[in-house]
């Protein structure tokens, strides 16, 4: 009895606690924006850097909108052209964003099962930007990027190149199928349905 008291514990306080400490990063995260104020001025107000952060964010957004903010932005990026450093950690970090934040961009929208690490053994992914030119024309197929996350930490992983008609597309939502991996698969998607192997209905873009 005691040893099932202490698990029905344990399965309360490991997802409560690791949400915590998530939430506690991201508060102190967003706290940094409190530099930008001088010391003498800077309030003791815990969470008024995380408001001041998406007041920035919030703030930047109309500035871009509009058209002497855009023309700013405009000035900015091309200054960051023109160091060599700058310029290709900019350039990457921005064509990173666009991909993932845009309505219309196909990275991040699909869950893919692939063959992998050996054949018979299959493993939950994420298509993940467009497929690499070279890697189609080297193998004669057509070609899809997968992201094999590690469990339980999802921002680390595999990055593989994956024939298109191998690929298998999942029933179910990104967020699904984060947490399922980020769960030690303990937390299954509600959908159940997938394609056919080898021969996917739902087409990878």
């Amino acid at each position: 009895m005691i040893k099932r008291w202490f698990l029905a514990g344990l399965l309360v306080w490991i997802p409560l606690g690791a949400t915590l400490l998530v939430i506690r990063f991201l508060l102190g995260l967003l706290d940094t924006s409190l530099l930008l104020i001088p010391p003498s001025l800077r309030p003791d107000i815990p969470g008024l850097g995380a408001l001041l952060s998406v007041a920035l964010v919030l703030g930047t957004g109309v500035l871009a909108a509009n058209f002497l903010g855009s023309k700013l932005l405009e000035w900015i990026e091309n200054l960051f052209q023109h160091i060599p450093l700058v310029r290709s950690l900019y350039g990457g970090m921005k064509k990173l964003a666009e991909t993932l934040f845009s309505e219309n961009g196909t990275s991040f929208r699909k869950v893919l099962l692939i063959e992998w690490p050996r054949a018979g053994q299959w493993s939950v992914g994420f298509q993940a930007g467009e497929p690499l030119r070279q890697a189609a024309a080297i193998t004669g197929e057509e070609m899809v990027t997968v992201f094999v996350p590690t469990t339980p930490n999802p921002t680390s992983g595999f990055l593989m190149q994956v024939k298109k008609r191998e690929a298998v597309v999942l029933d179910m939502t990104v967020e699904e199928g984060m947490r399922y991996v980020i769960s030690l698969g303990v937390v299954p998607p509600t959908a159940s349905a997938v394609s056919t192997p080898r021969t996917p209905s739902v087409p990878i873009a």
